[in-house]
């Protein structure tokens, strides 16, 4: 068997769109089953995201604590932010992000992993980039607002947090996800080996 995800989109007979926020919505779609009959499928309307899981020259992930109050708890993450306009180059989104909430810049880019981050109830695609070569950005700090200006920020040796993720202790997908993926990636052809960072992406296709 060919194990790859196919695009494929079933008949939607109506459209609702019930809360219209500033970034995100919520469609209720009426989708037709295979026998015929209808079904109502609510989910969120998402711009997608992008990660950032940058690595510096002792194997230590750049990481920031972050009050998240859906699930009332303060998450350790990767530097992460909103697609915030349709088609933008999601390589320039993650080097913006990681500027804006670690004054960061980085020599080498690699498509690290991409995913669906609840495709159940969400239509939201992250990207995760790896990021190495690190240094401080030029210029002064981003003015950061909200929960953002509460953040805090370390840098944990890669091992250390894959053990965390096993343990139950780290939750943020963004992290888990590419903490595992980066790991993998190691054990097998090294970061040399990931996709280049104009790779495409078809859950949201952009210009190079």
């Amino acid at each position: 068997m060919d194990i790859r995800d196919t695009p494929e989109s079933w008949e939607v007979v109506s459209v609702e769109r019930p809360f219209q926020g500033a970034k995100t919505a919520v469609s209720s779609d009426r989708v037709r089953m295979p026998d015929g009959s209808t079904a109502r499928r609510d989910y969120q309307v998402h711009p997608g995201s992008v990660c950032v899981l940058a690595l510096d020259e002792e194997d230590r992930v750049l990481v920031l604590r972050q009050y998240r109050h859906p699930v009332r708890h303060r998450l350790w993450e990767l530097p992460a932010g909103l697609l915030d306009v349709p088609g933008e180059n999601p390589l320039l989104a993650a080097q913006r992000e990681l500027y804006e909430e670690a004054h960061v810049k980085a020599e080498d880019w690699r498509v690290l992993v991409d995913f669906y981050a609840s495709p159940g109830g969400s239509d939201e695609a992250i990207r995760i980039f790896l990021a190495r070569g690190l240094a401080e950005a030029e210029g002064e700090r981003y003015e950061v607002a909200e929960e953002e200006a509460d953040m805090e920020l370390a840098r944990v040796p890669l091992g250390e947090l894959v053990g965390k993720v096993l343990a139950g202790e780290v939750h943020n997908p963004g992290l888990v996800t590419g903490v595992l993926a980066l790991a993998a990636a190691l054990a097998g052809g090294g970061p040399d080996a990931l996709r280049g960072p104009q790779a495409p992406w078809p859950a949201r296709p952009y210009e190079a």
